[in-house]
């Protein structure tokens, strides 16, 4: 194997690892063998690259992740479905790795009536009071489901959606080598259940590792996000972490006045990809291209977030109900009818999505666009003698092409899916 060719595996076992930090053998024989192959030049990429804990056993991989700063975007589990996790499915979740753990449950297998009544008599003991109606059932799938996901569990006999709409019985085969490893820090060495998220006092910060992690997870960076020290790396280290995330990840890294942001020209690791298909990308890309073409803003333009000045300009949240509502007229045959019929639905999930990839910041008077948005103007049509405004009318429903910077100001990030934080 030459040189190229096997740093070309690593990157991408390395690759898989970030969108699966938790992956088996059972479910990814073939990703597997890859990580296996490299196990030694992975653990020690991962530590020295991003402070990321890397266990190899025969049966799995577990890439143990450091918690992110408290103002990235959060990163919730995901129902099967696509929707994020309610309090009441992380309260399941712990509960039954807690079951799993109870010596009353088998050693291999379990019976899924079994695992649900340990939950309930632990639940009873540190006063959880839960019940067997629909919507609990349904909370208990989910938090089973994600364990399902990760191979801490696989469906035997029967199926655990069975169960929450019928409840007919199931077999569960538990894979206990990976159900410890969960945690990305052992349980005896905390005393309060935050500090299981919280900074490992024994590693104190390392502003150029600590930048590597942010631009890695979650790669649109705003400066004024970063510590002196980060920022002082981001200015004196370009060059070195430019290569460092090439070489492990092949990220690709910009850096502007407003920010760096770090892109995957195979657009493969990522877990919200924007923009892309689906009405709510749609409506969110297209707002972008309305907010501006109303705002225009300057270069240099500043708005203020939490008090302080950023790089942005505000829309109000008159104005996005505003512009949203006149799209989903626009747009009325090719958008999903129930989320037309719901402007407030519409807004919370373009709000939510803008927000999750970095783009845009909510407040209390409205959204804050970053210049980061650049690159994601829609393409105007060619019309000579035509207003903007009649060209926009004029202009096809379907996604758009990408063009101009959103401000003038040198802010022209690359167009591509960002990458998010999994752990």
């Amino acid at each position: 194997m030459t040189a190229s060719h096997a740093a070309s595996e690593r990157r991408e076992a390395a690759r898989f690892l970030l969108m699966h930090p938790v992956m088996t053998t059972a479910q990814y024989p073939e990703e597997m063998a890859l990580v296996r192959r490299n196990a030694a030049a992975l653990k020690s990429m991962f530590a020295a690259t991003l402070g990321y804990t890397l266990v190899i056993e025969a049966s799995f991989a577990r890439l143990a992740k450091a918690p992110l700063p408290v103002d990235a975007p959060a990163r919730p589990a995901r129902r099967s479905n696509g929707g994020d996790f309610t309090p009441r499915a992380y309260t399941y979740l712990a509960l039954v790795c807690a079951g799993l753990l109870s010596p009353s449950v088998g050693e291999d297998q379990v019976l899924l009536s079994q695992l649900v009544e340990q939950l309930r008599a632990d639940a009873a003991t540190v006063g959880i009071s839960i019940d067997d109606a629909l919507p609990e059932r349904r909370a208990l799938v989910a938090a089973i489901g994600l364990l399902l996901d990760w191979g801490v569990l696989a469906e035997t006999d029967g199926t655990v959606a069975g169960w929450g709409e019928q409840q007919d019985e199931a077999l569960l085969t538990i894979n206990r080598s990976l159900l410890p490893q969960l945690l990305a820090r052992p349980l005896y060495t905390v005393e309060q259940p935050d500090q299981l998220w919280a900074h490992d006092p024994d590693h104190p910060a390392q502003p150029r590792r600590d930048l590597r992690r942010r631009i890695a997870e979650n790669p649109l960076v705003r400066r004024e996000h970063l510590t002196e020290g980060e920022r002082d790396a981001l200015s004196r280290e370009r060059n070195d972490i430019t290569v460092a995330l090439g070489d492990a990840f092949g990220l690709e890294l910009e850096v502007r006045a407003e920010g760096a942001l770090a892109y995957d020209t195979a657009e493969e690791i990522t877990d919200v990809a924007f923009p892309g298909n689906g009405t709510t990308r749609q409506a969110a890309l297209l707002l972008l291209d309305a907010l501006v073409d109303t705002l225009r803003p300057s270069a240099g333009a500043e708005a203020l977030v939490s008090g302080r000045p950023v790089p942005g300009v505000l829309a109000t949240w008159e104005l996005v109900a505003d512009n949203l509502e006149h799209l989903a007229e626009q747009n009325a045959r090719s958008w999903r009818s129930d989320v037309i019929g719901d402007l407030g639905r519409l807004r919370a999930e373009v709000v939510k999505l803008l927000t999750s990839v970095s783009l845009a910041t909510a407040t209390n008077d409205g959204l804050v666009l970053h210049p980061a948005c650049a690159r994601y103007r829609p393409e105007p049509l060619r019309s000579a003698g035509k207003p903007r405004v009649l060209r926009r009318l004029e202009a096809p429903t379907g996604l758009p092409e990408l063009t101009e910077p959103l401000f003038p100001a040198p802010a022209d990030f690359p167009t591509t899916p960002v990458r998010t934080y999994h752990d």
